[in-house]
């Protein structure tokens, strides 16, 4: 076997030969059960339109109050920014950190470098730093919490309820279809970009030998074509038989 055409589980370390999958299918390992990757066929075009508008939501959720509140008279709003503001300046340093890794910068990193990669190989090309940005998608993802912040949120609204008035803001919603759309968006395994890539760079080299081949040949075939008076044009090739 090529070691081009190997891949190891990366639950148990069986190594198997990889076999090209069709549309929507996953392979899976016989031993221990993991998934050991995806077809991204057809899946590209949709995964970066949700991409996009999650990114656009994030944006808008950071922008706008989440929830107002009146008692009394008197008004007050915030918004995540705010939020983590407050936790600072209330003397929990470490809880402000952890809240604006898990809910503002891992989610925007995952969606920024997600559109970093599957603009260009949706074009058919492979980005620069493909492996990095890739391997970055791969260790911020579990650290996204905007489900959890999302929980947390409604949680406060439930209690406040019985102590003032609370009018959600644009956030609120903007949070909850952002939450929608994080589930869809960490379905994507990027792991299947992976196989995309390879094929893309696959598709280069044979491009580049080609081009090197027939510039080699031209003056073979221009000479074929003066000896038989036809055109040297190489006909279709035959269908391979997998």
């Amino acid at each position: 076997m090529e070691h081009d055409h190997l891949i190891a589980c990366h639950e148990c370390d069986a190594l198997f030969q990889k076999p090209r999958l069709g549309r929507r299918r996953t392979a899976r390992c016989p031993r221990c059960g993991a998934i050991l990757y995806g077809s991204a066929s057809g899946r590209l075009e949709g995964i970066t339109a949700m991409t996009m508008a999650a990114l656009i939501t994030f944006l808008i959720a950071q922008g706008f109050p989440i929830v107002e509140l009146e008692t009394n008279g008197i008004t007050s709003q915030t918004s995540l920014i705010g939020a983590i503001v407050a936790l600072w300046n209330e003397d929990m340093q470490i809880v402000a950190v952890m809240v604006l890794c898990s809910t503002f910068l891992f989610p925007l990193t995952e969606l920024t470098a997600l559109l970093y990669l599957l603009i260009p190989i949706r074009a058919g090309i492979v980005p620069p730093g493909f492996n990095q940005v890739l391997r970055a998608i791969q260790f911020v993802r579990p650290w996204g919490m905007i489900e959890v912040f999302m929980l947390g949120v409604l949680v406060t609204i439930v209690k406040m309820v019985s102590l003032a008035r609370v009018i959600p803001e644009a956030a609120m919603f903007a949070f909850g279809a952002l939450t929608l759309m994080f589930v869809v968006v960490v379905t994507f395994d990027p792991r299947t970009l992976w196989d995309v890539a390879e094929s893309l760079g696959v598709l280069e080299a044979r491009r580049e030998r080609h081009a090197r081949e027939g510039e080699g040949d031209d003056g073979d075939a221009d000479q074929a074509g003066r000896d038989t008076g036809k055109p040297g044009v190489d006909g279709p090739a035959a269908p391979h038989q997998g």
